[in-house]
């Protein structure tokens, strides 16, 4: 037999997302008409398959009976079949349950089935919290280290390292334990020269942490880049990218983290936290078989590693699962809400018995405020959604404008020097401004603080007559001219936020949006407060003030103003709501400012939907290309089936194998012309009936396994699909059964379904493609990426944009 260029390599199953780290930070062009990307750049074994094969001499079996590596899996750049998983993991479950009432090992084995899921949960929520933890720890001490070091142990923060010291609470920064870089190096802290040295060494080590940062991710894990959350997006809808969750990413992206942070770029730390609670869901469930061979179950994991992250990275275990719920899960089936809820919950308490902070904080810029608002105040709250919403649309395009100009110039070929340039630009402009050289967590802790008695804080300088204090509470004071000054320098370092964040979120580090789109709002809600303040201090007898904001009264809270603004702009860019309140309310611990959150989140919102209806994260699924099936959206236009399936008109008839009349060769060479995910089977070619779907992938393994381990089997030998084949002469070559790969019951719709229904199908259900028939006859295919181009094109958009780059 002719059996020339057969590939023999061994095909390697593999579920692992940290297999592939090498096509990383390559590009993969999907503009090709087919379903989906071709095996061949995955699939080095098979990159020239074309028939053939050598006939091994083994023992004679039928290979079938026995579960084949790689079948069943799926390869790169592909979407799961979740009703094929859903569907395996319930024949699973069932055959536990009937074999455990047939001895007590059996018993044994379905309990521990059952308990796997919250033992894989408690194991998240230990492992997300340590490495936040981790994070938190390094990240306060790499910041403190550009301004200088502690001579008690260089491995103290300035905090930590003034905490035994005996100066007095005002000079509770100065301790001579910690020294700046002018005192180590000149011997003194005062004079121009000081200023200078301190600046360059400011510099200099935010342009070190970058770099260092900007290597490790562009030299061992591409994928560590950015915030995560757009992948986690397309992942938890059902797509694969291997090694995006890896071990490897996770290692990086756990240093590089810190060291994006440390470095002062206008970034944060909560969105990559998800990105590194997913990664240690991913690791975490090769421990377990079912969730391991299992795609569908592992997503419900993610879901809950998600909301893990938020957990820990905002110290809210119920935001974490609200925003886990509203903003990145796909499938989230009730048994999900309560592993998601316990997974918060263990690593909130793993993040709050480490202390990373010294303070019994889970967040370095938790807040208390006891003065309850007027109703009055709701206008001021409504003007901070307004410029919440108004910011978000703005920085949106912005920075999809900017990313796209990365993408498509030769500005995305220097990743290293971009990184370079923006951080020094950064550094240079940070470091005059006392309130942007500190980190921007610290900067909202200011920006939330409450003015006490003994407040030091720059923004607390008030005129202060001690005669005038009521009770525990300072009333409004007039605002000296050292407040005055610290709310010129918020408002240049608002002007340069809004700035330098536009060009920061996206580059090749990781780079969260939420702690800058924080600082922004609250910035802003600062001011606004402050003002508001003095307004009713000087006219407390105007009208809108004389009810309830008399002489000396502590009526007006600026911190509160901080927060309500840090909400405002948080759901500005992102779009999000209900979780978004919940968390903000899980920082203050107040259940009496829910209402002045929730107004200006939903304005925010609605202000932001009113300019651009996409959040951040869409945004860069959109500009990305991922086969992403927004669940929110609303598909009304009228076209039917036949209008978006493949074959159209004038084009080549569908590629389709017939269920017993074609030979191994025929098959082989479909499979080598053609570069489909799968192929209908049929009756017959005249008769187009349709018998099931078989998947590329589990046709060409099932190929190779029986050249491999069945006599007979060669390029003439008969494909059959069906239970009896027909008779064949004596000394025709052995048949091929592969029905066990055949799915007999693939999704088919009529060619007359409006496409309305077509693609609440293809949401709800998770599918990879349908079949189009007529009467039971096979028309055509339509495939989650047709479906995608469709909607682009109905929305006057380009539908070649879908395409995953």
């Amino acid at each position: 037999m002719d059996q020339k260029g057969y590939r023999r390599e061994s095909f390697q199953s593999s579920t692992s997302d940290e297999d592939m780290l090498e096509i990383a930070g390559a590009s993969v062009d999907l503009s090709m008409a087919d379903d989906d990307p071709p095996l061949d750049r995955e699939m080095g074994g098979f990159s020239s398959y074309n028939g053939g094969g050598m006939n091994g001499k083994t023992t004679m079996m039928d290979f079938l009976e026995e579960p084949l590596p790689g079948v069943g899996t799926y390869e790169d750049f592909n979407t799961i079949d979740w009703v094929r998983e859903k569907s395996r993991d319930r024949d699973r479950h069932r055959e536990i349950t009937n074999r455990s009432k047939e001895s007590t090992w059996a018993l044994l084995h379905s309990v521990s089935d059952a308990f796997s899921g919250w033992l894989l949960m408690l194991l998240i929520g230990l492992l997300a919290g340590s490495l936040a933890g981790l994070i938190d720890i390094s990240a306060h001490w790499m910041t403190d280290l550009k301004e200088g070091v502690c001579l008690a142990g260089f491995w103290f923060n300035h905090e930590h390292c003034c905490w035994k010291s005996n100066t007095t609470f005002t000079d509770r920064d100065k301790c001579p334990e910690w020294k700046s870089w002018s005192q180590l190096i000149l011997g003194h802290g005062e004079g121009a020269l000081a200023y200078i040295l301190n600046y360059l060494m400011y510099v200099v080590w935010a342009l070190m942490f970058s770099l260092l940062a900007v290597l490790l991710v562009k030299g061992f894990a591409p994928y560590a880049c950015g915030s995560g959350i757009p992948e986690i997006k397309t992942i938890l809808s059902g797509f694969i990218i291997r090694g995006y969750l890896g071990k490897w990413t996770l290692i990086i992206k756990t240093i590089t983290l810190v060291l994006a942070v440390s470095s002062g770029l206008s970034l944060g730390k909560e969105g990559p936290l998800v990105h590194v609670a997913c990664c240690c869901g991913n690791i975490l469930c090769h421990l377990f078989t079912k969730y391991r061979k299992n795609e569908a179950k592992r997503r419900e994991v993610l879901s809950a590693a998600a909301a893990a992250g938020v957990s820990v990275a905002f110290g809210a275990p119920i935001g974490g699962v609200l925003f886990s719920l509203e903003e990145v899960s796909y499938y989230f089936p009730l048994k999900t809400l309560w592993r998601s809820f316990f997974a918060a919950l263990v690593a909130a308490f793993t993040l709050r018995s480490i202390n990373p902070f010294g303070n019994s904080r889970l967040v370095l810029f938790y807040v208390e405020f006891h003065m309850p608002w007027h109703l009055l105040e709701l206008v001021p709250f409504i003007l901070l959604g307004i410029f919440g919403g108004l910011w978000g649309a703005l920085f949106i395009h912005c920075n999809i404008a900017w990313c796209r100009r990365r993408k498509t110039t030769r500005l995305g070929k220097y990743p290293v020097l971009e990184v370079l340039v923006v951080t020094a630009i950064t550094a240079i402009l940070a470091f005059p401004n006392e309130f942007t050289r500190m980190s921007t967590s610290e900067l909202i802790s200011e920006l939330f603080n409450d003015c006490g008695i003994l407040d030091s804080s720059k923004l607390c300088e008030y005129v202060t007559d001690f005669n005038s204090t009521r009770g525990d509470g300072l009333p409004d004071r007039a605002a000296s001219s050292g407040l005055q000054t610290s709310m010129w320098l918020l408002v240049l370092a608002l002007l340069m936020k809004v700035f330098i964040t536009i060009f920061t979120f996206g580059m090749k580090v990781p780079s969260g949006l939420f702690i800058p789109s924080m600082a922004v709002g609250a910035i802003m809600g600062r001011l606004l407060g402050v003002a508001v303040e003095q307004l009713a201090f000087y006219h407390h007898d105007w009208p809108i003030f004389s009810g309830w904001c008399s002489q000396g009264a502590d009526c007006i809270t600026p911190g509160l103003y901080a927060m309500v603004g840090a909400a405002a702009c948080l759901g500005g860019v992102t779009r999000m709501t209900v979780s978004l309140v919940v968390i903000m309310f899980e920082l203050t611990g107040g259940l009496e400012y829910i209402v002045p959150l929730m107004a200006a989140a939903m304005t925010s919102k609605w202000v932001a939907d009113a300019i651009r209806r996409e959040g951040i994260y869409d945004a860069h699924i959109r500009l990305n290309g991922y086969p992403f099936l927004e669940a929110k959206e609303e598909f009304s236009h009228k076209t039917r089936a036949m209008d978006v399936m493949r074959p159209r008109k004038n084009d080549p008839p569908l590629t389709v194998i017939t269920q017993d009349s074609m030979t191994v060769e025929d098959v082989e060479t479909i499979v080598t012309k053609t570069t489909y995910s799968g192929y209908p089977v049929v009756v017959s070619r005249a008769s187009q009936r349709l018998v099931g779907f078989v998947l590329r992938r589990d046709l060409i393994i099932s190929i190779e396994n029986a050249r491999k381990k069945q006599d007979g089997i060669v390029s003439t030998s008969v494909i059959c699909f069906t239970d009896y084949c027909p008779p064949l002469p004596p000394s025709s070559p052995s048949v091929l059964k592969l029905r066990s790969i055949l799915d007999l019951s693939p999704f088919t719709v009529s060619d007359e379904m409006p496409m309305e229904i077509v693609v609440d199908i293809f949401r709800k259900l998770g599918l990879r493609q349908c079949l189009v028939t007529h009467n039971g006859k096979l028309l055509g295919i339509i495939t989650k990426k047709d479906v995608l181009k469709h909607i682009a094109q109905m929305a006057n958009q380009d539908p070649d944009s879908i395409l995953f780059n």
